[in-house]
């Protein structure tokens, strides 16, 4: 695979990355194992504050829990980035994403669009990726999105 420039393609969307987020419990951002880097579950911080809490479906609209996806997925591209360097990432594998869901809510596939679709404006072909989007009844903080990503790096 060629060598990208992503940290240059997302100052040509307009995007900063955030500092990485401090860790809530024990654990760390993103480990490193061979050619992959795992990232710890990212909430939709900005500024170190969730931006909304509550389920969707309930308290948090389905559009407000994709656009929370986005910064999920901005601040997984962080701890990357504070690990092993973002321009090393030769492509997403997988995301995982949690939604915290009310009774009856549906539309996780909808909510974890906006981590997808995010890494495919960042990504390109090299933002395909295997996915699951799950329904949990709780998640910490009280967030309504989760986003874990697994990278291939070089």
């Amino acid at each position: 695979m060629t060598e990208q420039n992503w940290t240059s393609r997302l100052a040509e969307l307009g995007i900063e990355l955030p500092p990485v987020a401090a860790p809530v419990a024990a654990y760390v951002p993103a480990v490193r194992t061979g050619d992959h880097v795992y990232t710890s579950g990212q909430l939709p911080f900005v500024d170190g504050k969730l931006q909304l809490t509550g389920k969707v479906g309930d308290a948090v609209t389905a559009e407000d829990a994709k656009a929370a996806a986005r910064i999920a997925a901005l601040n997984a591209l962080a701890a990357i980035d504070g690990l092993v360097g973002l321009d090393n990432v030769v492509r997403i594998v997988k995301v995982v994403g949690f939604v915290a869901s009310a009774d009856g809510f549906t539309g996780q596939p909808g909510v974890v669009n906006g981590a997808s679709e995010f890494l495919g404006e960042v990504f390109g072909d090299a933002g395909v990726h295997a996915r699951s989007a799950v329904g949990v009844a709780e998640l910490p903080l009280a967030a309504p999105v989760e986003v874990e990503l697994i990278a291939e790096v070089r």
